[in-house]
Protein backbone atom coordinates (compact mmCIF):
# COMPACT_ATOMS: atom_id res chain seq x y z
CA UNK A 1 0.00 0.00 0.00
CA UNK A 2 1.07 3.43 -0.93
CA UNK A 3 2.03 5.53 2.43
CA UNK A 4 0.11 8.82 2.13
CA UNK A 5 2.46 11.71 1.26
CA UNK A 6 2.65 14.24 4.36
CA UNK A 7 4.27 17.68 5.35
CA UNK A 8 5.54 18.02 8.99
CA UNK A 9 7.14 21.20 10.32
CA UNK A 10 9.61 20.99 13.12
CA UNK A 11 10.06 23.60 15.38
CA UNK A 12 13.39 22.60 17.37
CA UNK A 13 15.32 24.49 19.78
CA UNK A 14 18.48 24.67 18.43
CA UNK A 15 20.28 24.74 15.04
CA UNK A 16 22.28 21.64 13.94
CA UNK A 17 25.02 22.84 16.58
CA UNK A 18 22.54 21.02 19.53
CA UNK A 19 23.32 17.67 20.73
CA UNK A 20 19.12 17.35 21.11
CA UNK A 21 17.62 18.80 17.98
CA UNK A 22 20.20 16.83 16.36
CA UNK A 23 19.66 13.69 17.93
CA UNK A 24 15.89 13.69 18.62
CA UNK A 25 14.73 14.91 15.27
CA UNK A 26 17.09 16.07 12.45
CA UNK A 27 19.04 12.70 12.24
CA UNK A 28 15.66 11.19 11.09
CA UNK A 29 14.80 13.30 8.37
CA UNK A 30 16.59 11.38 5.64
CA UNK A 31 14.32 8.67 6.51
CA UNK A 32 11.34 10.47 6.65
CA UNK A 33 11.82 11.93 3.16
CA UNK A 34 12.61 8.67 1.63
CA UNK A 35 9.09 7.61 3.40
CA UNK A 36 6.89 10.31 2.03
CA UNK A 37 7.23 12.66 5.12
CA UNK A 38 8.47 16.25 4.19
CA UNK A 39 10.47 17.62 6.60
CA UNK A 40 10.40 21.51 6.88
CA UNK A 41 12.49 22.58 9.59
CA UNK A 42 12.84 25.75 11.81
CA UNK A 43 15.14 26.33 15.02
CA UNK A 44 14.38 28.55 17.86
CA UNK A 45 17.94 29.60 18.39
CA UNK A 46 20.98 29.14 15.89
CA UNK A 47 24.73 28.52 16.57
CA UNK A 48 25.43 32.56 17.35
CA UNK A 49 23.36 31.68 19.85
CA UNK A 50 24.66 29.21 21.32
CA UNK A 51 28.43 29.87 21.04
CA UNK A 52 27.63 33.04 23.05
CA UNK A 53 25.25 30.50 25.60
CA UNK A 54 28.69 28.13 26.08
CA UNK A 55 31.02 30.98 25.82
CA UNK A 56 29.33 33.67 28.45
CA UNK A 57 26.77 31.77 30.11
CA UNK A 58 23.82 33.27 27.90
CA UNK A 59 22.81 34.57 24.59
CA UNK A 60 22.91 37.84 23.80
CA UNK A 61 20.16 40.37 23.65
CA UNK A 62 20.16 39.86 19.66
CA UNK A 63 20.49 36.23 19.48
CA UNK A 64 16.97 36.26 21.80
CA UNK A 65 15.45 38.84 19.40
CA UNK A 66 16.79 37.11 16.52
CA UNK A 67 15.19 33.78 18.05
CA UNK A 68 11.67 35.32 18.40
CA UNK A 69 10.86 36.63 15.21
CA UNK A 70 12.17 33.88 13.39
CA UNK A 71 9.61 31.99 15.90
CA UNK A 72 7.05 33.92 14.99
CA UNK A 73 7.71 33.39 11.31
CA UNK A 74 7.81 30.13 11.49
CA UNK A 75 4.00 29.69 13.24
CA UNK A 76 2.95 31.70 10.97
CA UNK A 77 3.18 29.08 8.34
CA UNK A 78 1.91 26.09 10.52
CA UNK A 79 -1.25 26.63 8.24
CA UNK A 80 0.83 24.62 5.10
CA UNK A 81 1.57 21.56 7.45
CA UNK A 82 -0.24 18.33 8.22
CA UNK A 83 1.16 18.30 11.60
CA UNK A 84 3.78 20.11 13.69
CA UNK A 85 6.60 18.19 15.65
CA UNK A 86 7.85 20.93 18.77
CA UNK A 87 10.96 20.26 20.82
CA UNK A 88 9.78 20.86 24.76
CA UNK A 89 7.72 24.30 23.78
CA UNK A 90 7.32 26.84 21.03
CA UNK A 91 8.30 29.28 22.12
CA UNK A 92 10.64 29.36 26.29
CA UNK A 93 9.35 31.74 29.04
CA UNK A 94 6.24 32.45 27.37
CA UNK A 95 2.50 31.61 28.34
CA UNK A 96 1.54 28.82 26.31
CA UNK A 97 -0.84 30.97 23.89
CA UNK A 98 0.66 29.45 20.97
CA UNK A 99 0.47 26.20 21.61
CA UNK A 100 -3.51 27.12 22.38
CA UNK A 101 -3.79 28.95 18.98
CA UNK A 102 -1.95 25.87 17.30
CA UNK A 103 -4.73 23.27 18.76
CA UNK A 104 -7.83 25.52 18.04
CA UNK A 105 -6.65 25.54 14.59
CA UNK A 106 -7.06 21.52 13.94
CA UNK A 107 -3.49 21.06 12.82
CA UNK A 108 -1.98 18.26 15.12
CA UNK A 109 1.13 19.21 17.80
CA UNK A 110 3.39 16.48 18.86
CA UNK A 111 5.52 17.57 21.17
CA UNK A 112 9.28 15.56 21.94
CA UNK A 113 11.26 16.22 25.64
CA UNK A 114 14.17 14.98 26.05
CA UNK A 115 14.76 17.12 29.53
CA UNK A 116 12.38 17.80 32.44
CA UNK A 117 11.54 20.87 31.31
CA UNK A 118 8.76 21.35 33.44
CA UNK A 119 11.03 21.85 36.31
CA UNK A 120 12.48 24.99 35.03
CA UNK A 121 9.51 26.76 35.87
CA UNK A 122 8.29 24.70 38.10
CA UNK A 123 10.62 24.95 40.48
CA UNK A 124 12.04 28.16 39.39
CA UNK A 125 13.42 30.88 42.22
CA UNK A 126 11.42 33.33 41.21
CA UNK A 127 7.97 33.53 42.67
CA UNK A 128 6.95 35.67 39.74
CA UNK A 129 7.95 32.77 37.04
CA UNK A 130 6.84 30.14 39.39
CA UNK A 131 3.06 31.11 39.89
CA UNK A 132 2.49 32.66 36.11
CA UNK A 133 4.32 29.36 34.12
CA UNK A 134 4.67 26.43 36.92
CA UNK A 135 2.09 24.34 35.23
CA UNK A 136 3.01 25.73 31.40
CA UNK A 137 4.54 22.09 30.49
CA UNK A 138 1.29 20.85 31.86
CA UNK A 139 -0.76 22.54 29.35
CA UNK A 140 1.33 21.84 26.16
CA UNK A 141 1.37 18.31 27.04
CA UNK A 142 -2.60 18.42 27.48
CA UNK A 143 -3.33 19.99 24.16
CA UNK A 144 -0.81 17.98 22.10
CA UNK A 145 -2.23 15.69 20.47
CA UNK A 146 1.00 12.82 21.38
CA UNK A 147 3.82 13.30 24.02
CA UNK A 148 7.12 11.85 22.64
CA UNK A 149 9.39 11.10 25.97
CA UNK A 150 13.11 10.55 25.88
CA UNK A 151 12.16 7.39 28.45
CA UNK A 152 9.84 6.47 31.39
CA UNK A 153 10.32 9.13 34.24
CA UNK A 154 9.31 11.93 31.53
CA UNK A 155 7.01 9.84 30.30
CA UNK A 156 4.97 9.10 33.53
CA UNK A 157 5.16 12.55 34.25
CA UNK A 158 3.24 13.50 31.11
CA UNK A 159 1.06 10.97 31.41
CA UNK A 160 0.14 12.34 35.24
CA UNK A 161 -0.71 16.06 33.34
CA UNK A 162 -3.70 14.14 31.39
CA UNK A 163 -2.15 13.96 28.16
CA UNK A 164 -4.38 11.91 25.93
CA UNK A 165 -1.38 10.24 24.30
CA UNK A 166 1.98 9.59 25.74
CA UNK A 167 5.03 7.40 24.04
CA UNK A 168 8.40 6.57 24.41
CA UNK A 169 10.62 6.96 22.31
CA UNK A 170 14.71 7.18 23.47
CA UNK A 171 17.10 9.12 22.07
CA UNK A 172 19.56 7.15 19.39
CA UNK A 173 22.16 7.15 17.28
CA UNK A 174 22.93 5.72 13.64
CA UNK A 175 25.13 3.04 13.45
CA UNK A 176 26.54 4.28 9.81
CA UNK A 177 28.31 7.10 12.01
CA UNK A 178 29.02 4.77 14.72
CA UNK A 179 30.58 2.06 13.00
CA UNK A 180 32.04 0.81 16.29
CA UNK A 181 36.13 0.64 15.24
CA UNK A 182 38.55 -0.97 16.73
CA UNK A 183 40.98 1.09 18.75
CA UNK A 184 45.12 1.21 19.18
CA UNK A 185 46.12 0.44 22.52
CA UNK A 186 48.87 3.50 23.29
CA UNK A 187 49.76 2.39 26.71
CA UNK A 188 47.72 5.61 28.47
CA UNK A 189 44.23 4.39 29.79
CA UNK A 190 42.40 7.39 27.89
CA UNK A 191 39.00 8.07 30.22
CA UNK A 192 36.29 9.81 27.70
CA UNK A 193 33.44 12.55 28.57
CA UNK A 194 31.43 14.70 26.02
CA UNK A 195 29.28 16.88 26.85
CA UNK A 196 28.21 20.67 26.74
CA UNK A 197 29.90 23.28 29.33
CA UNK A 198 26.50 23.24 31.14
CA UNK A 199 26.71 19.31 32.34
CA UNK A 200 30.75 19.39 32.95
CA UNK A 201 29.96 20.49 36.58
CA UNK A 202 29.21 16.89 37.36
CA UNK A 203 33.30 16.20 36.65
CA UNK A 204 33.87 18.34 40.00
CA UNK A 205 31.97 15.96 41.63
CA UNK A 206 34.64 12.74 41.04
CA UNK A 207 37.55 15.10 40.83
CA UNK A 208 39.20 13.44 43.53
CA UNK A 209 38.09 9.90 42.44
CA UNK A 210 39.93 10.46 39.07
CA UNK A 211 42.67 11.98 40.39
CA UNK A 212 43.60 8.77 42.33
CA UNK A 213 42.76 6.69 39.15
CA UNK A 214 44.77 8.42 37.21
CA UNK A 215 48.38 9.00 39.45
CA UNK A 216 48.26 5.59 40.07
CA UNK A 217 49.43 4.63 36.30
CA UNK A 218 49.20 6.20 32.93
CA UNK A 219 46.26 7.81 32.63
CA UNK A 220 43.89 10.67 31.56
CA UNK A 221 40.71 12.68 31.39
CA UNK A 222 39.79 13.54 27.35
CA UNK A 223 37.41 15.81 27.49
CA UNK A 224 34.96 16.61 24.67
CA UNK A 225 33.15 20.43 24.02
CA UNK A 226 33.31 21.01 27.61
CA UNK A 227 35.96 23.57 27.62
CA UNK A 228 37.77 24.49 30.44
CA UNK A 229 36.90 22.66 33.51
CA UNK A 230 39.43 22.79 37.04
CA UNK A 231 39.62 18.92 38.10
CA UNK A 232 43.10 19.12 40.17
CA UNK A 233 45.26 16.37 39.95
CA UNK A 234 43.62 15.02 36.88
CA UNK A 235 45.93 15.02 33.52
CA UNK A 236 42.98 16.98 30.99
CA UNK A 237 43.22 16.82 27.50
CA UNK A 238 40.32 18.94 26.43
CA UNK A 239 39.32 19.16 22.91
CA UNK A 240 36.86 21.03 21.13
CA UNK A 241 33.58 19.37 19.85
CA UNK A 242 32.63 19.15 16.06
CA UNK A 243 30.41 16.82 14.53
CA UNK A 244 32.80 15.43 12.32
CA UNK A 245 35.33 14.51 14.79
CA UNK A 246 32.90 13.65 17.44
CA UNK A 247 33.05 9.78 16.79
CA UNK A 248 36.50 9.12 16.38
CA UNK A 249 37.56 11.26 19.73
CA UNK A 250 35.50 8.82 21.39
CA UNK A 251 36.31 5.84 19.78
CA UNK A 252 40.14 6.77 20.61
CA UNK A 253 39.10 6.43 24.42
CA UNK A 254 39.05 3.23 26.70
CA UNK A 255 36.16 4.22 28.84
CA UNK A 256 33.06 6.41 29.38
CA UNK A 257 31.88 7.93 32.26
CA UNK A 258 29.03 9.60 32.97
CA UNK A 259 28.29 11.38 37.02
CA UNK A 260 25.32 12.69 37.50
CA UNK A 261 24.41 14.39 40.64
CA UNK A 262 20.57 12.36 41.76
CA UNK A 263 18.43 15.28 41.43
CA UNK A 264 14.79 15.82 39.88
CA UNK A 265 16.23 17.48 36.84
CA UNK A 266 18.93 14.78 36.23
CA UNK A 267 16.40 11.70 36.56
CA UNK A 268 14.47 13.08 33.47
CA UNK A 269 18.10 12.54 31.56
CA UNK A 270 18.07 10.27 28.47
CA UNK A 271 21.62 9.37 28.86
CA UNK A 272 22.73 10.43 25.29
CA UNK A 273 26.36 10.41 26.26
CA UNK A 274 26.09 6.73 27.99
CA UNK A 275 24.60 5.60 24.51
CA UNK A 276 27.09 7.40 22.59
CA UNK A 277 29.83 5.42 24.41
CA UNK A 278 28.39 2.39 24.36
CA UNK A 279 27.90 2.69 20.73
CA UNK A 280 31.39 3.49 20.16
CA UNK A 281 32.60 -0.66 21.91
CA UNK A 282 33.28 1.59 25.14
CA UNK A 283 32.51 0.49 28.76
CA UNK A 284 31.02 2.70 30.68
CA UNK A 285 31.01 4.02 34.68
CA UNK A 286 28.29 5.91 35.70
CA UNK A 287 25.89 7.07 38.66
CA UNK A 288 22.99 5.32 39.17
CA UNK A 289 20.81 7.43 38.58
CA UNK A 290 17.18 8.12 36.25
CA UNK A 291 17.52 6.09 33.03
CA UNK A 292 21.37 5.23 33.38
CA UNK A 293 20.08 2.14 35.31
CA UNK A 294 18.73 1.17 32.69
CA UNK A 295 21.54 1.76 30.26
CA UNK A 296 23.80 0.26 32.64
CA UNK A 297 23.81 -3.68 33.16
CA UNK A 298 26.08 -3.42 36.78
CA UNK A 299 29.17 -5.67 35.77
CA UNK A 300 27.92 -6.62 32.45
CA UNK A 301 28.46 -3.22 30.06
CA UNK A 302 29.94 -0.70 32.74
CA UNK A 303 29.57 -0.10 36.25
CA UNK A 304 27.28 1.77 38.48
CA UNK A 305 29.42 4.18 40.66
CA UNK A 306 27.29 4.98 44.02
CA UNK A 307 30.24 6.93 45.97
CA UNK A 308 34.23 8.05 45.61
CA UNK A 309 35.18 4.36 46.40
CA UNK A 310 33.23 2.97 43.83
CA UNK A 311 34.23 5.27 41.11
CA UNK A 312 37.84 4.51 41.97
CA UNK A 313 37.49 1.01 42.45
CA UNK A 314 35.31 0.69 38.99
CA UNK A 315 37.88 2.83 36.54
CA UNK A 316 40.88 1.15 37.81
CA UNK A 317 39.88 -2.37 37.11
CA UNK A 318 38.75 -1.17 33.64
CA UNK A 319 42.21 0.72 33.48
CA UNK A 320 44.19 -2.95 34.63
CA UNK A 321 42.11 -5.17 32.88
CA UNK A 322 41.95 -4.65 28.78
CA UNK A 323 40.17 -7.90 27.89
CA UNK A 324 37.41 -6.76 30.25
CA UNK A 325 37.09 -3.68 28.42
CA UNK A 326 36.91 -5.50 25.32
CA UNK A 327 34.24 -7.33 27.15
CA UNK A 328 32.32 -4.78 28.54
CA UNK A 329 32.64 -2.51 25.22
CA UNK A 330 31.08 -5.30 23.09
CA UNK A 331 27.95 -5.85 25.35
CA UNK A 332 27.24 -2.06 25.34
CA UNK A 333 27.86 -2.17 21.41
CA UNK A 334 25.28 -4.99 20.99
CA UNK A 335 22.89 -3.12 23.36
CA UNK A 336 23.09 0.06 21.62
CA UNK A 337 22.05 -2.02 18.37
CA UNK A 338 19.12 -3.82 19.50
CA UNK A 339 17.44 -0.71 21.48
CA UNK A 340 19.09 2.53 20.69
CA UNK A 341 19.89 2.74 17.29
CA UNK A 342 18.48 4.73 14.38
CA UNK A 343 17.83 1.77 12.24
CA UNK A 344 15.37 0.36 15.18
CA UNK A 345 14.09 3.78 16.21
CA UNK A 346 12.66 5.57 12.93
CA UNK A 347 10.15 3.41 11.67
CA UNK A 348 8.34 4.26 14.74
CA UNK A 349 8.94 7.97 14.49
CA UNK A 350 7.50 7.80 11.17
CA UNK A 351 4.28 5.50 12.55
CA UNK A 352 3.63 7.70 15.48
CA UNK A 353 3.90 10.74 13.40
CA UNK A 354 1.59 9.40 10.61
CA UNK A 355 -0.78 7.87 13.55
CA UNK A 356 -1.12 11.56 15.01
CA UNK A 357 -2.34 12.67 11.69
CA UNK A 358 -4.64 10.19 11.12
CA UNK A 359 -6.43 10.90 14.22
CA UNK A 360 -6.50 14.43 13.37
CA UNK A 361 -8.90 13.27 10.27
CA UNK A 362 -10.66 10.64 12.48
CA UNK A 363 -11.72 13.04 14.99
CA UNK A 364 -12.72 16.12 12.81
Amino acid sequence: MKKEQLSILFLTKYSREGASSRYRFLQYFPYLEANGIACAFSPLTDAKYLEHLYRDGRGKVSDILRSLMRRLDAVGTVNKYDAVVIEYEILPYFPPILESILKRSGIPYIVNYDDAVFYRYSMHPNPVVKRILGGKIDSVMRSSALVIAGNDYLAEYARKTGASRVETLPTVIDLVRYPGSPRADNGIFTIGWIGSPSTAKYLKDIASALAEVCSRARAKLRLIGSGHVDLPGVPVEARPWSEETEVADLESCDAGIMPLADGLWERGKCGLKLIQYMACGLPVVVSPVGMNNQLVSDGVNGFLAKDKDGWIRSLTALRDDKALRQRMGQAGRKKAEAEYSLQVAAPRFEALIRQAVRARGENS
